[in-house]
């Protein structure tokens, strides 16, 4: 227990727990239910299927890990989303590496693992609970601590939120353990692919003497800009002739769709508006005539969605706008009914009181419970006075399998949570005992004894009835815009009629192309898994069924234009991207031809260049590219020229991304670096190094990896 309590009084992930268990959140989704026989797989690896139920294992295991190491107790949607993802990552590139070192006999044994855990340095485990508190380093002793408490822990015998945390604990390990082993077939792997990369002298001074010699140019540029696009002409055939040269940069491994979709959002009206605003303004009526302590009740009836609670916060705990006002509220008063836009809210609020008071609480506790609430008093008596009379609390705490260190808590704790009368009490009553004073609240699961042992981080902090009210659409306008919709798509039901009457209906038409099925929303809109397999699930020209998505606040049609299969890309998807790359070559080669045609002599000849842009740029060497910042562009080819060009003589004309250049070396020099072959040879295999990246995409596309998991999640 020893080990548990250190690393819950000290490190990061501290959930502190007072009585009763006060904020218990579940994140992720729920389980899905498959129907028997039904085929559920998530993906393919090399052959191998993954089903839904063994990657939802795998996404619940990341989950408790991120929860666990990050101190949360819930996780929003895009964080669940974003583990999704990376589990299936993980899970992709594990697969590829395991079948590639079996082929090679590469494993890794326990013993591995265990000098790694010995050694303890590996980034994994610096990620760990298990730290050295002064050396800030990974303690395999206090590992071996735990790992060995955990053995004999006896969970009956233990309080249920220690035995909750040990498991957690005790997960979190085991997660770190695999990954370990992970990771470290993988540097196996990489490091064999790396090692056949080497360098040799002659590579390495190439590359020394292409960093060291830099030249200063006088730039003259003619952007492609300055000749209109429409005045170019470009034949099939060419078009057709570039496609067949660059086939190979148009393959595509993932299948993904072409689509045209209206999406409607549902807003409120003018009629909304005005509702909403009557009722804030009648609450707050009810608000200001409170004098007793009902606030609670005037609070929950009005809709707020600001809880109130008879405690004091600090103006973190507010929303902006409410903090924003708070100070120019009179104690009592009404502040209000104001309009909000930033939330869309309407508002109103009524400081009840205000104090400078500490805010941060140093306190120990002690939980008694018994068959029942009368025992449980009793011995919550009896220890309460044994502490008044002098005996010591941690000794009282162990009699009761409690915990006698220390926590800290701040009013943060409870903010925004809605809370019951005897969560009330029980902060109350915590936030308001002097340092050294001890009080026993009974509470009706347990009594709990509470001892403040110091307070801090003195602040103003305020008790407030907030009234906030977003302003949402009714039955009646979701009603209608839903009718409106539904008989477009019911008339418009092919490809051709959406086009033609969209924008004449008043919808507006948006296209996306290149969906693929590994993504999890089209347009950005939540809750549009079922508009995904169906767009994954039709044929070219197929116009959907109408979806309601978003937060139950968009409604959605998709026609699906094409599909591209994997393989090639088509001429016509990638013609506009070959036109305008033709384009720009002619462009190039009529500037070209005006400028040779001039036969320059001179930089200064360049001024009569027509559309002609000067600039001059620094220290260009060939390892690098020239940034111009004339044609806001990055030149490789100047670069290029940076050791050939003849100093103060006139180049070109050549080619660059952005322009046509002419341009003059004025100065060239040498950095002062003094060559060191075995430096300069580890830099090149440094630099080569990072091709093995690329290996694990070429291993992806020979693996034939099938991603479906927008089938079920």
């Amino acid at each position: 227990m020893a080990t548990l309590q250190k690393i819950r009084s000290k490190g990061p992930l501290l959930v502190i727990v007072i009585g009763l268990a006060l904020f218990a959140f579940i994140a992720g989704d729920a389980w899905k239910i498959f129907q028997p026989h039904q085929k559920n797989d998530v993906g393919e690896v090399n052959g191998e299927s993954l089903s839904a139920q063994d990657y939802q294992k795998l996404v619940d295991e990341y989950t408790e890990v991120v929860k666990f190491s990050s101190g949360m107790t819930a996780l929003t949607d895009e964080q669940t989303t974003q583990i999704k993802d990376e589990v299936w990552r993980s899970y992709v590139n594990n697969k590829l590496i395991e079948t590639e070192a079996k082929k090679l006999g590469l494993t890794v044994s326990k013993a591995e693992i265990q000098a790694m855990i010995d050694e303890g340095t590996n980034p994994v485990l610096q990620q760990t609970p298990f730290k050295n508190q002064k050396t800030g380093m990974f303690d395999k002793d206090m590992l071996k601590k735990f790992l060995v408490d955990y053995a004999k822990m006896d969970k009956a015998k233990m309080p249920a939120q220690y035995a909750q945390y040990y498991e957690s604990m005790f997960k979190f390990w085991t997660f770190v353990e695999k990954n370990l082993a992970q990771t470290r077939l993988a540097e196996k792997y990489q490091n064999l692919v790396s090692r056949s990369l080497i360098s040799n002298p002659i590579e390495a001074k190439a590359a020394f003497e292409a960093r060291v010699n830099t030249a200063d140019f006088l730039i003259a540029a003619v952007p492609y800009t300055s000749i209109p696009d429409a005045s170019i002409k470009v034949s099939d055939s060419e078009l057709k002739d570039l496609y067949n040269k660059k086939k190979e940069q148009f393959k595509q491994y993932v299948e993904s769709r072409n689509i045209k979709y209206i999406d409607v959002q549902v807003l409120p009206s003018k009629t909304d508006k005005s509702a909403v605003e009557k009722d804030v303004k009648d609450n707050t009526a009810k608000l200001a005539s409170v004098t007793g302590s009902d606030y609670t009740s005037v609070i929950r009836n009005s809709e707020s969605t600001v809880p109130f609670a008879d405690l004091f916060y600090t103006k973190a705990a507010f929303p902006a706008d409410i903090a924003s006002h708070i100070d120019s509220a009179a104690i009592g008063q009404i502040y209000g009914p104001y309009y909000n836009q930033a939330d869309n809210s309407y508002n109103s609020f009524k400081v009840l009181a205000k104090e400078s008071a500490a805010d941060s609480i140093q306190f120990r506790q002690i939980q008694i419970s018994a068959e029942t609430p009368e025992k449980a008093k009793a011995l919550a008596d009896s220890a309460y006075n044994a502490i008044k009379s002098g005996s010591d609390f941690a000794e009282i705490a162990k009699k009761y399998k409690g915990n006698p260190e220390a926590q800290w808590i701040t009013s943060q704790a409870y903010a925004g949570a809605t809370l019951d009368a005897n969560n009330v009490k029980l902060f109350s009553t915590l936030f308001g005992l002097g340092v050294n004073e001890t009080a026993n609240i009974a509470l009706p699961q347990a009594n709990i004894i509470l001892q403040v042992l110091d307070k801090k981080a003195v602040k103003d902090k305020y008790k407030v009835a907030v009234i906030k009210k977003p302003v949402s659409f009714s039955k009646e306008t979701y009603n209608k815009i839903y009718n409106d919709f539904s008989q477009f798509v019911a008339a418009n039901s092919t490809v051709e009629k959406i086009n033609a009457n969209a924008e004449a209906k008043g919808y507006k038409l948006l296209e996306r192309k290149d969906l693929y099925s590994a993504e999890h929303v089209i347009g950005g809109i939540k809750g549009t898994r079922e508009a995904m397999k169906w767009v994954f699930a039709a044929k070219a020209g197929d116009v959907s069924q109408m979806f309601e998505c978003g937060d139950n606040d968009h409604l959605l049609v998709i026609a699906l234009t094409d599909i591209v299969k994997e393989g090639y890309r088509p001429l016509e998807l990638v013609k506009d991207q070959l036109k305008a790359e033709i384009i720009k070559d002619k462009k190039a080669e009529k500037i070209m031809a005006d400028i040779k045609a001039k036969k320059l002599q001179s930089f200064a000849q360049c001024q009569t260049i027509p559309n002609v842009v000067t600039d001059s740029v620094k220290h260009v060497s060939f390892a690098a590219p020239a940034y111009v910042s004339a044609v806001r562009s990055s030149e490789p080819v100047l670069s290029a020229y940076a050791s050939i060009a003849q100093l103060n003589k006139l180049s070109g004309p050549v080619k660059g991304n952005a322009a046509v250049f002419v341009f003059q070396p004025y100065n060239k020099e040498r950095l002062k670096e003094v060559y060191n072959q075995k430096q300069e040879e580890m830099k090149v295999q440094s630099t080569a190094m990072r091709a093995v990246s690329r290996f694990v995409n070429d291993l992806y596309i020979k693996a034939n990896v099938k991603d479906t998991r927008y089938l079920f999640f």
